[in-house]
Protein backbone atom coordinates (compact mmCIF):
# COMPACT_ATOMS: atom_id res chain seq x y z
CA UNK A 1 0.00 0.00 0.00
CA UNK A 2 2.89 2.17 0.94
CA UNK A 3 4.50 1.62 -2.31
CA UNK A 4 1.70 2.47 -4.52
CA UNK A 5 0.93 5.55 -2.52
CA UNK A 6 4.74 6.45 -3.46
CA UNK A 7 3.98 6.05 -6.74
CA UNK A 8 1.58 7.76 -7.59
CA UNK A 9 2.56 10.80 -5.62
CA UNK A 10 5.78 10.65 -7.36
CA UNK A 11 3.70 10.74 -10.64
CA UNK A 12 1.69 13.65 -9.51
CA UNK A 13 4.84 15.52 -8.80
CA UNK A 14 5.98 14.75 -12.42
CA UNK A 15 3.33 15.39 -14.05
CA UNK A 16 3.51 19.32 -14.29
CA UNK A 17 7.15 19.10 -15.50
CA UNK A 18 6.79 16.78 -18.28
CA UNK A 19 3.58 18.59 -19.40
CA UNK A 20 5.72 22.51 -19.06
CA UNK A 21 4.60 23.93 -22.41
CA UNK A 22 4.49 27.45 -21.05
CA UNK A 23 5.66 29.94 -22.85
CA UNK A 24 8.66 31.04 -21.59
CA UNK A 25 9.89 27.93 -21.43
CA UNK A 26 9.35 27.70 -25.21
CA UNK A 27 11.14 30.59 -26.05
CA UNK A 28 13.74 29.45 -23.81
CA UNK A 29 13.87 26.60 -25.57
CA UNK A 30 14.17 28.53 -29.13
CA UNK A 31 17.27 28.69 -31.52
CA UNK A 32 19.36 31.93 -31.04
CA UNK A 33 18.90 33.14 -34.13
CA UNK A 34 15.00 32.73 -33.49
CA UNK A 35 15.19 34.39 -29.89
CA UNK A 36 16.89 37.58 -31.45
CA UNK A 37 14.24 38.29 -33.94
CA UNK A 38 11.91 38.02 -30.90
CA UNK A 39 13.96 40.13 -28.74
CA UNK A 40 14.41 42.86 -31.59
CA UNK A 41 10.55 42.90 -32.32
CA UNK A 42 9.94 43.56 -28.46
CA UNK A 43 12.26 46.14 -28.23
CA UNK A 44 10.98 47.80 -31.28
CA UNK A 45 7.50 47.01 -30.26
CA UNK A 46 7.83 48.84 -26.56
CA UNK A 47 9.54 51.78 -28.50
CA UNK A 48 6.77 52.33 -31.21
CA UNK A 49 4.22 52.01 -27.55
CA UNK A 50 6.51 55.09 -26.15
CA UNK A 51 6.32 56.97 -28.99
CA UNK A 52 2.75 56.97 -29.31
CA UNK A 53 2.01 57.91 -26.08
CA UNK A 54 4.19 60.70 -26.48
CA UNK A 55 3.37 61.35 -29.95
CA UNK A 56 -0.40 60.98 -28.43
CA UNK A 57 0.07 63.83 -25.67
CA UNK A 58 1.52 66.07 -28.32
CA UNK A 59 -0.23 66.27 -31.16
CA UNK A 60 -3.55 66.81 -28.96
CA UNK A 61 -2.15 68.86 -27.08
CA UNK A 62 -0.89 71.56 -30.52
CA UNK A 63 -4.65 70.60 -32.35
CA UNK A 64 -6.68 71.79 -28.71
CA UNK A 65 -3.94 74.75 -28.14
CA UNK A 66 -4.11 75.84 -31.41
CA UNK A 67 -7.45 76.15 -31.90
CA UNK A 68 -7.88 78.04 -28.64
CA UNK A 69 -5.45 80.15 -30.14
CA UNK A 70 -7.47 81.26 -32.83
CA UNK A 71 -10.17 81.76 -31.39
CA UNK A 72 -8.47 84.06 -28.95
CA UNK A 73 -6.85 85.67 -31.82
CA UNK A 74 -9.93 86.60 -33.65
CA UNK A 75 -11.32 87.98 -30.45
CA UNK A 76 -8.27 89.95 -29.76
CA UNK A 77 -8.41 94.01 -29.94
CA UNK A 78 -5.11 94.20 -31.31
CA UNK A 79 -2.17 92.40 -32.48
CA UNK A 80 -0.26 93.41 -29.62
CA UNK A 81 -3.17 92.03 -26.96
CA UNK A 82 -2.86 88.79 -28.80
CA UNK A 83 0.74 88.87 -28.91
CA UNK A 84 0.94 88.65 -25.13
CA UNK A 85 -1.27 85.97 -25.15
CA UNK A 86 0.83 83.53 -27.42
CA UNK A 87 2.92 82.65 -24.02
CA UNK A 88 -0.55 80.90 -22.71
CA UNK A 89 -0.41 78.47 -25.82
CA UNK A 90 3.09 77.07 -25.53
CA UNK A 91 2.38 73.73 -27.58
CA UNK A 92 0.27 75.92 -30.53
CA UNK A 93 2.03 75.64 -33.92
CA UNK A 94 -0.05 78.33 -34.87
CA UNK A 95 1.05 81.08 -31.70
CA UNK A 96 4.59 80.31 -32.88
CA UNK A 97 3.84 81.10 -36.16
CA UNK A 98 2.18 84.50 -35.39
CA UNK A 99 4.59 84.81 -33.16
CA UNK A 100 7.81 84.66 -35.78
CA UNK A 101 5.68 86.56 -38.19
CA UNK A 102 4.39 89.64 -35.45
CA UNK A 103 8.55 89.97 -34.83
CA UNK A 104 8.90 89.93 -38.10
CA UNK A 105 6.54 92.87 -38.48
CA UNK A 106 8.10 94.94 -35.83
CA UNK A 107 11.60 94.31 -37.00
CA UNK A 108 10.49 96.16 -40.60
CA UNK A 109 8.47 98.69 -38.74
CA UNK A 110 11.62 99.77 -36.86
CA UNK A 111 13.48 100.01 -40.12
CA UNK A 112 10.91 101.97 -41.94
CA UNK A 113 11.88 104.91 -39.82
CA UNK A 114 8.24 106.43 -40.73
CA UNK A 115 8.16 106.36 -43.88
CA UNK A 116 6.16 104.31 -46.64
CA UNK A 117 5.91 100.85 -45.99
CA UNK A 118 6.90 98.85 -48.76
CA UNK A 119 4.54 96.04 -49.65
CA UNK A 120 7.19 94.03 -51.07
CA UNK A 121 8.85 94.27 -47.52
CA UNK A 122 5.87 91.72 -46.87
CA UNK A 123 7.83 88.95 -48.52
CA UNK A 124 10.19 88.65 -45.29
CA UNK A 125 7.26 88.19 -42.92
CA UNK A 126 5.67 85.51 -45.56
CA UNK A 127 9.13 83.97 -45.10
CA UNK A 128 8.93 84.10 -41.84
CA UNK A 129 5.96 82.41 -41.77
CA UNK A 130 6.46 79.83 -43.49
CA UNK A 131 10.20 78.56 -41.65
CA UNK A 132 8.44 78.72 -38.27
CA UNK A 133 5.22 76.79 -39.70
CA UNK A 134 7.90 74.36 -41.58
CA UNK A 135 9.83 74.11 -37.94
CA UNK A 136 6.87 73.46 -36.24
CA UNK A 137 5.28 70.61 -38.28
CA UNK A 138 9.27 69.06 -38.71
CA UNK A 139 8.59 69.04 -34.39
CA UNK A 140 5.18 67.23 -35.03
CA UNK A 141 6.20 64.67 -37.26
CA UNK A 142 9.22 63.56 -35.29
CA UNK A 143 9.59 59.65 -35.21
CA UNK A 144 6.79 59.22 -37.10
CA UNK A 145 9.67 57.64 -39.18
CA UNK A 146 10.55 55.05 -36.80
CA UNK A 147 6.69 54.25 -36.64
CA UNK A 148 6.39 53.38 -40.41
CA UNK A 149 9.47 51.81 -40.43
CA UNK A 150 8.33 49.14 -37.62
CA UNK A 151 5.01 49.38 -39.60
CA UNK A 152 6.52 47.85 -42.94
CA UNK A 153 9.47 45.37 -41.98
CA UNK A 154 7.95 43.73 -38.95
CA UNK A 155 6.20 41.43 -40.85
CA UNK A 156 8.86 40.57 -42.15
CA UNK A 157 11.11 40.40 -39.63
CA UNK A 158 8.49 38.20 -37.89
CA UNK A 159 8.39 36.27 -41.22
CA UNK A 160 12.52 35.15 -41.15
CA UNK A 161 12.08 33.70 -37.63
CA UNK A 162 9.22 32.15 -39.16
CA UNK A 163 11.19 31.03 -42.31
CA UNK A 164 14.06 29.99 -39.59
CA UNK A 165 11.99 27.84 -37.13
CA UNK A 166 10.87 25.85 -40.25
CA UNK A 167 13.97 25.13 -41.61
CA UNK A 168 14.91 24.11 -38.36
CA UNK A 169 12.13 21.72 -38.49
CA UNK A 170 12.80 20.20 -41.44
CA UNK A 171 16.67 19.65 -40.57
CA UNK A 172 15.08 17.67 -36.98
CA UNK A 173 12.89 15.72 -39.63
CA UNK A 174 16.14 15.14 -42.20
CA UNK A 175 18.81 14.12 -38.65
CA UNK A 176 15.97 12.02 -36.88
CA UNK A 177 14.17 10.39 -40.09
CA UNK A 178 10.96 11.12 -37.87
CA UNK A 179 8.12 13.52 -38.44
CA UNK A 180 6.20 13.33 -35.71
CA UNK A 181 4.61 16.21 -33.58
CA UNK A 182 7.32 15.76 -30.79
CA UNK A 183 10.31 16.03 -33.43
CA UNK A 184 8.91 19.25 -35.15
CA UNK A 185 6.46 20.88 -32.78
CA UNK A 186 9.14 22.98 -30.76
CA UNK A 187 10.35 24.49 -33.77
CA UNK A 188 6.98 25.14 -35.37
CA UNK A 189 5.62 26.59 -32.63
CA UNK A 190 8.61 29.17 -32.02
CA UNK A 191 8.03 30.17 -36.03
CA UNK A 192 4.42 30.94 -34.86
CA UNK A 193 5.41 33.11 -32.44
CA UNK A 194 7.88 35.09 -33.96
CA UNK A 195 5.18 35.57 -37.03
CA UNK A 196 2.80 36.77 -34.17
CA UNK A 197 5.22 39.11 -32.36
CA UNK A 198 5.62 40.93 -35.67
CA UNK A 199 2.37 41.05 -36.41
CA UNK A 200 1.56 43.12 -32.89
CA UNK A 201 4.46 45.09 -33.36
CA UNK A 202 3.47 46.17 -36.89
CA UNK A 203 -0.21 46.74 -36.28
CA UNK A 204 -0.32 49.45 -33.92
CA UNK A 205 2.95 50.98 -35.09
CA UNK A 206 0.75 51.21 -38.39
CA UNK A 207 -2.44 52.45 -37.44
CA UNK A 208 -0.40 54.89 -34.98
CA UNK A 209 1.33 56.42 -38.33
CA UNK A 210 -1.82 57.00 -39.96
CA UNK A 211 -3.70 58.85 -37.01
CA UNK A 212 -0.70 61.00 -36.16
CA UNK A 213 -0.54 61.71 -40.01
CA UNK A 214 -3.86 62.82 -40.70
CA UNK A 215 -4.05 65.02 -37.40
CA UNK A 216 -0.72 66.45 -38.58
CA UNK A 217 -1.98 67.58 -41.68
CA UNK A 218 -5.11 69.24 -40.22
CA UNK A 219 -2.78 71.01 -38.24
CA UNK A 220 -0.78 72.05 -41.11
CA UNK A 221 -3.99 73.19 -42.46
CA UNK A 222 -5.01 75.08 -39.93
CA UNK A 223 -1.73 76.51 -39.79
CA UNK A 224 -1.78 77.45 -43.75
CA UNK A 225 -5.19 79.06 -43.28
CA UNK A 226 -4.00 81.72 -40.54
CA UNK A 227 -0.64 82.25 -42.75
CA UNK A 228 -2.66 83.81 -45.06
CA UNK A 229 -5.54 85.70 -42.97
CA UNK A 230 -2.25 87.20 -41.05
CA UNK A 231 -0.38 88.02 -44.08
CA UNK A 232 -3.81 89.83 -45.62
CA UNK A 233 -4.21 91.78 -42.25
CA UNK A 234 -0.98 93.22 -42.78
CA UNK A 235 -0.68 94.23 -46.50
CA UNK A 236 -4.39 94.98 -46.19
CA UNK A 237 -3.29 97.39 -42.99
CA UNK A 238 0.13 98.71 -44.50
CA UNK A 239 -1.80 99.48 -47.41
CA UNK A 240 -4.12 101.58 -45.83
CA UNK A 241 -1.46 103.24 -44.10
CA UNK A 242 0.83 103.88 -47.47
CA UNK A 243 -2.77 105.24 -49.00
CA UNK A 244 -3.36 107.81 -45.67
CA UNK A 245 0.59 108.82 -45.83
CA UNK A 246 -0.12 110.09 -49.50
Amino acid sequence: MDSALTVYLATIGAAPEAGDVSMLSLLADADIIVQMVLLLLVMMSITCWAIILNKFITVRGAARQSARFVDMFWKAKDLESAYKATARFPRSPTAAVFKAGHDELANLTRQDDGGAMDLGLTENVERALRRTAQVQLNQLERMNAFLATTASTGPFIGLFGTVWGILRAFQKIGATGQASIQTVGPDISHALVATAVGLLAAIPASMAFNYFNSSIRNIASEVDAFSADFLNIVKRHYSQQSAARR
